[in-house]
């Protein structure tokens, strides 16, 4: 699964010159919390976010009447507030590196950019949605977590003993287990009976963490 089959495309871009009121404007029509900023030639030189456009606005505790902010707002531009330095991926990033770069780099967004022009951006939420269809969160089917020593052939032992009894799996994810002999497995498995599953894969597992059916 890659960046360019998730992302958000076509993309709304602003000028540098934008005034931050209209920059807000916009963000709250279209219901987003980032734009990328472009400049004549479509090139990528900035981002600018919600949060950075809240902070270069006057305090509630300003003596300016609500028009000298309006007047304000609108004459300050958002390339001086922008930030420059941008963190971006390509169309052929896979999803989970960018989900990576986003944690690496404490970002809820990423614009995608084909050499230096904008052509998606891809957000937290969509990386959550792509990640709920790889756990098959919204299939039905007995949940396992399960650890399997660090042998070669011992995941397709346990692979083809679901297959042997009739189960069908619809997903399988590896993690980093406490033990460093071993690694975690989630499984989720429709076709069988729980208990017929469970022993049909406990003579290969090191250890059986968790059972339930969702």
């Amino acid at each position: 699964m890659f960046v360019g089959s998730r992302m958000k495309t076509p993309v709304i871009t602003i000028s540098p010159k934008t005034s931050l009121d209209e920059a807000l404007s916009i963000m709250t029509k279209e219901h987003i919390r980032r734009l990328p900023v472009v400049n004549e030639a479509g090139t990528l030189i900035g981002i600018v976010t919600e949060l950075e456009l809240m902070k270069a606005s006057p305090s509630g505790a300003t003596t300016l009447s609500v028009w000298e902010i309006k007047s304000l707002l609108s004459a300050y531009p958002v390339e001086k507030i922008m930030t420059t330095s941008v963190v971006t991926v390509t169309e052929d990033t896979p999803i989970e590196e960018a989900a990576r770069i986003m944690a690496d780099n404490e970002i809820g967004g990423i614009p995608v950019v084909r050499k230096s022009e904008v052509v998606g951006f891809i957000t937290e939420t969509d990386i959550f949605k792509a990640f709920l269809e790889v756990f098959g969160a919204r299939d039905s089917g007995i949940r396992l977590t399960i650890e399997l020593t660090k042998k070669p052939g011992t995941l397709s032992t346990v692979t083809k003993a679901i297959s042997e009894l009739g189960g069908n799996i619809l997903l399988l994810g590896s993690f980093l287990s406490e033990d460093t002999d071993t690694a975690q497995l989630v499984l989720k498995v429709d076709g069988v009976k729980e208990d017929e599953l469970v022993k049909a894969i406990e003579p290969y597992c090191a250890k059986i963490a968790d059972v339930r059916m969702i």
